[in-house]
């Protein structure tokens, strides 16, 4: 129930039901993308991810892990940016050679060669002493 002050005498009155503005406002996480990670009904975890939740990481999983870890150690850096994290997928040999199954709006989807370099090639210009 909502109640107000009376400005003349301070008391406070009951205005009936109260409204819940949250209702009125678009929840833009109902907008499916495909990263969906809550479950409801009729949604189950697939085995990857169950077993990942549970701790048993997959050889996939597991690699990652570790290449991040030896990024950060190597590096000094508690918490890579993502930038510096895509790098190390692709150091890892991941390339995008498949069309993208998520839901993105304003983002354009690509794909390259599974040979493709991790980075663009950068020519070292020679510095005269």
């Amino acid at each position: 129930m909502s109640e107000r002050s009376n400005s003349e005498g301070g008391e406070r009155r009951n205005d009936g039901p109260r409204v819940d503005r949250r209702k009125s406002v678009m929840d833009k996480r109902r907008l499916p993308t495909g990263l969906e990670r809550r479950r409801g009904p009729g949604r189950r975890r697939s085995d990857f991810m169950r077993s990942a939740e549970e701790g048993e990481m997959t050889q996939e999983q597991h690699l990652f892990l570790m290449a991040i870890g030896a990024y950060k150690r190597v590096n000094d850096r508690p918490y890579p940016s993502w930038t510096e994290v895509l790098e190390v997928i692709r150091k890892l040999g991941y390339r995008k050679t498949c069309e993208m199954r998520l839901s993105l709006g304003n983002c354009e989807d690509w794909t390259e060669e599974a040979d493709a370099p991790f980075a663009p090639e950068v020519q070292e210009v020679p510095i005269e002493p």
